[in-house]
């Protein structure tokens, strides 16, 4: 099977092309300009790669958050877009599993992304032979709160890793901290997920497709506010 995934969560970008094991084509941008300003030139330059069109793909993939909700409405908006007019199907891949299935070793591994506010999005899982095993939700919280569950040896991988080490140091024994290279999601790895998904039936409706915030947006927490 051959896999178009994007990954726009955070302030990287990544677009890749993978069958079966391997990759065929990948770019990774990290800016902060707004993902739309290269996403389709990224999504061009894959497919140029290996004078592929979307016609010669069978299905796509995208990170469906948490994450930046900029970010995630371009690339979800954007692999909608592409899905529908090559009659492909779609499925999305939480940011926080991609990551985790970019630790390098079994036991548990805490995936964390900058939320800003001074919070990080989170999910502690449990990795095996590869498979990961979400050991709670995915929430938003303080980065204490993150790691209240913690316990025994982990692997922090992500991009708040770098704001909140000495905390993480602090609180955690013996904390691991994943390689700098493996701290932002690649698409390759979206697509590696996502093709686990399709094997299993497991596509989602392209027109009910929404990313996954965890947190409200400010809007919704303002007329909560106003609501009492």
């Amino acid at each position: 099977m051959r896999i178009m995934a994007v990954d726009t969560a955070t302030t990287s970008c990544s677009v890749a092309v993978v069958q079966g094991d391997e990759v065929l084509s990948e770019r990774n941008w990290t800016n902060d300009q707004s993902h739309s300003r290269h996403l389709m030139g990224m999504v061009a330059g894959v497919l140029a790669d290996r004078g592929l069109s979307l016609k010669d793909l069978d299905a796509f993939a995208v990170s469906r958050g948490p994450g930046s909700f900029t970010g995630l409405r371009i690339g979800i908006g954007t692999v909608k877009g592409l899905a529908y007019t090559a009659g492909k199907p779609l499925v999305g891949i939480s940011s926080l599993e991609a990551l985790a299935a970019q630790s390098a070793s079994d036991g548990l591994v805490c995936s964390l992304l900058d939320a800003r506010k001074s919070e990080v999005y989170s999910c502690l899982y449990r990795k095996h032979h590869h498979r990961l095993r979400p050991l709670g939700p995915e929430r938003v919280s303080p980065v204490e709160r993150a790691v209240e569950a913690v316990a025994g040896p982990c692997l922090f991988i992500g991009n708040a890793i770098q704001l909140h080490r000495p905390t993480l140091m602090e609180l955690v024994e013996s904390p691991r901290f994943a390689d700098p290279s493996d701290n932002t999601v690649r698409a390759s790895t979206v697509a590696r997920l996502a093709a686990h998904r399709f094997v299993g039936g497991m596509e989602d409706d392209l027109f009910r497709f929404a990313p996954n915030y965890v947190r409200k947006s400010d809007a919704e927490l303002n007329r909560k506010r106003r609501d009492g």
